[in-house]
């Protein structure tokens, strides 16, 4: 996943994949059913149609985020648009079905099974007899002893970012025949489907020189539905074209331009007929649906303009005119006249524009779905109070996450339920809600965690010599932190500091809410800086034990003369509002514990670098993708970090710095066994002890919001299941693609937990 969502699989194992002391696991609890997977929230929403209902040609311009800096899908800069291009120009073993769970493609493989497990594990490979490479040669052994061999770690001339499952294998060899591959693994390795998807040839992973360096612009050759026809970085797009020696269902489009198109420019290029296909942010995902809507049968124009409001008619010249004539008939002035003029053409003028603009849009309608990834909290708990597993159980039993996800997706349509795993998502095989790990959300047992950690409210606050209390420190900074904020509010760097006192607990709703909802630094602007409670701090005006009234922020935590205030860090960008809502949000519910946030936003550019990945945080809001292979994928997402020989601390992906003994053998014993069942149980172990430890709080699975031309089939949100590239195009005369008229919710489910 990016730093706000990490790409898909092939990016999440290519960079290492964008916790807790001895417990007993709880029994799964709230399923509605035998099966605690349950099902996918949403299906895919993509027009889908029959081949025969596709027109043969024609030119599909996909948006993207970049033009990628490889397109090698096992190198560290390997991005989500590598894996694009991967999918729809290279050999796949097996590809993600609507659950998100393996399927063999038939396309490339006839079979693969285990034919052997003692004294090695042995997995044969039957290849489709027509498969071949675009130069000919037919797809073999060879092709994947020579991936083998780049990605087994054995050889640093290789830059590989991964070599998960390669380094278990043994030997690759050909088998009874050329369409056989005999694969043997030194150490039992469960996740097996994941290997040579994508395959390479062995042009490419022969040698470390066309490794590393070969296939960064251009892959010479190909074995899939299309082909990379070139990649223009000055005209930012990649180009693919069909592929002549394909022997699967021909590809019903003659191109597929990808092309990186910034997230807030993209509706300008919709409404500029430039693009057919784009993911888009809410607030672009409105418009689309209001273009879509119903249109006056005479004029083709939306019946209901922006924001709701009658389409204007197409007199506005004449009683313009009318307006002026009116004017200076009854005393006015031309001059004053002549402004009513005008400010009527500037409103008629924004009006054809606006109607413009719906029709334009009008020929896109909004594809909805949920993707595979999910977004977290990360607690640091590498330094500071967070270093105390207390600490950050207190902070995760203080979230309501069922609001969190609702706040993000209800208002898209989108089924609002919390994500109850950190290895999987509901609908995949080792999905169970393990949160009964961490408890309910509960604030009081919050705050007793705090108390049994030495947080105690209202407690005073050293300051440097020469420095006034805290109180009087915040009124005599009041402009300064007045500036922090406006300066944050206006995209740049900026921080300030949530929690420190409640001045603003009328403004609050009943839920301990702004009444806007989004707007938190009101409180400490209108901070008198009094401190009216003896060694207390503001708001700490009850006697020692009195209870909050419910929503009502506590006092402010102190410890060994220290605030409790966590350093919460979010991008600042375009297209990270929902991450600056949610984090809003999470302010609030901490503020109602006692817990004060130092909110920081940064450039996106060194978001996660910088940031994440430098542990330069106590909270922040990023994204993992769900896979199909968790016992290889997230193990070093959750690993306890090791020592490295220079004495740092290796981390892997591990951001949070949170890990156990006992989580990472639980991986082990997972990803050794070739029972599914049993590697399924272990998961599910190892995900409560991940709970249980307070590291990351999953909240809510990522929307997938697309805007498609109508007439574009088998395309859009694709969920769990990859796209199927040949099948894409746009529909014959009259044809019409099947869409689900709402995303499904699970009946079968687990119930929403904290």
């Amino acid at each position: 996943m990016s730093h706000v969502g990490v790409g898909p699989r092939a990016v999440m194992r290519s960079v290492a994949f964008l916790t807790a002391g001895v417990l007993a696991v709880p029994a799964l609890a709230g399923c509605t059913s035998e099966d605690p997977a349950g099902k996918p929230l949403a299906g895919q929403d993509v027009a889908a149609a029959a081949r025969a209902s596709v027109s043969d040609g024609g030119t599909l311009r996909w948006a993207v985020d970049s033009v990628p800096d490889t397109l090698n899908a096992f190198q560290s800069d390997a991005d989500a648009t590598t894996t694009r291009v991967a999918q729809a120009v290279l050999p796949s073993m097996y590809r993600m079905d609507e659950t998100g769970s393996p399927v063999r493609n038939p396309d490339y493989l006839e079979s693969a099974e285990v034919v052997d497990t003692e004294p090695k594990q042995v997995v044969v490979y039957k290849l489709n007899q027509q498969a071949v490479w675009s130069d000919g040669r037919e797809i073999g052994a060879a092709d994947f002893a020579a991936q083998w061999r780049a990605l087994s770690g054995k050889d640093s001339a290789y830059w590989t970012a991964r070599n998960a499952g390669y380094d278990r294998i043994e030997k690759v060899e050909r088998g009874a025949n050329d369409l056989e591959v005999k694969v043997t693994f030194s150490r039992p390795y469960a996740d097996w489907k994941a290997l040579f998807t994508p395959l390479y040839p062995k042009d490419v992973t022969g040698t470390p020189d066309a490794f590393n360096d070969g296939a960064r612009r251009a892959l010479k050759v190909s074995a899939g539905p299309f082909a990379v026809k070139k990649v223009d970085t000055k005209g930012d797009q990649v180009v693919l074209t069909g592929n002549p020696r394909w022997w699967g269902e021909p590809a019903k489009l003659d191109e597929i331009v990808l092309r990186a198109v910034p997230r807030d420019e993209r509706v300008s290029e919709l409404v500029a007929g430039k693009l057919d296909l784009a993911e888009i942010d809410p607030e672009t995902a409105d418009e689309v649906t209001l273009a879509a809507g119903p249109r006056d049968p005479a004029t083709g124009t939306p019946l209901m303009g922006p924001g709701g409001t009658p389409a204007a008619g197409p007199q506005g010249r004449s009683a313009a005119q009318a307006l002026r004539s009116w004017a200076i008939a009854n005393g006015s002035d031309e001059e004053a006249a002549e402004e009513e003029v005008l400010a009527r053409e500037e409103r008629r003028e924004a009006e054809a524009k606006a109607r413009r603009r719906q029709q334009a849009l009008s020929g896109f309608e909004l594809r909805k779905s949920l993707e595979p990834a999910y977004t977290q909290l990360a607690l640091n708990g590498a330094e500071g109070p967070l270093a105390d597993e207390r600490v950050r159980r207190a902070v995760a039993r203080a979230l309501d996450r069922e609001k969190l996800a609702e706040a993000v997706l209800k208002p898209l349509g989108l089924p609002a339920e919390p994500v109850g795993s950190h290895l999987a998502l509901s609908g995949q095989p080792a999905y169970a809600d393990g949160s009964g790990a961490l408890g309910e959300q509960n604030a009081k047992e919050a705050r007793a965690l705090l108390a049994d950690a030495g947080w105690v409210p209202g407690g005073p606050v050293k300051k440097k010599d020469g420095e006034e209390a805290a109180g009087a420190e915040k009124d005599e900074n009041k402009d300064e932190d007045k500036k922090d904020e406006e300066k944050s509010e206006g995209g740049d760097d900026g921080t300030y500091i949530v929690g420190e006192d409640d001045k603003n607990k009328d403004d609050k709703n009943k839920d301990g809410e702004n009444d806007d909802g989004a707007d938190r630094e009101s409180g400490e602007k209108h901070s008198s800086g009094k401190n009216t409670a003896q060694g207390g701090a503001p708001g700490a005006y009850a006697p020692k034990g009195t209870a909050a009234p419910a929503g009502a922020a506590a006092a402010p935590l102190a410890k060994d003369g220290k605030a409790l205030t966590l350093r919460f860090v979010l991008p600042s960008g375009p297209g990270s509002e929902t991450l600056r809502t949610v984090a809003d949000r999470i302010t609030d519910m901490l503020k109602e514990i006692g817990i004060g946030t130092r909110i920081t936003k940064v450039p996106d550019e060194s978001y996660f670098k910088d940031h994440i990945a430098a542990g330069e945080y106590d909270l922040a809001l990023y994204s993992w993708p769900a896979s199909a292979f968790p016992a290889t994928d997230a193990r070093p997402i959750y690993a306890k970090p090791v020592p490295a020989a220079d004495g740092s601390l290796n981390v892997a992906q591990n951001y949070t710095r949170v890990g156990t003994d006992q989580v990472d053998q639980l991986f082990d014993r997972a990803l050794a066994t070739l029972d599914q069942k049993e590697a399924r149980d272990l998961l599910r172990k190892a995900d409560s002890r991940i709970w249980a430890a307070a590291g990351s709080v999953p909240l809510y699975q990522r929307p997938q919001l697309t805007a498609a031309r109508k007439n574009l089939a088998n395309a859009g949100a694709f969920g769990f299941g990859t796209p199927v590239y040949e099948d894409m195009g746009f529909l014959k005369k009259g044809a019409q693609g099947s869409r689900p008229t709402a995303p499904s919710s699970a009946s079968s489910s687990p119930s929403p937990s904290s």
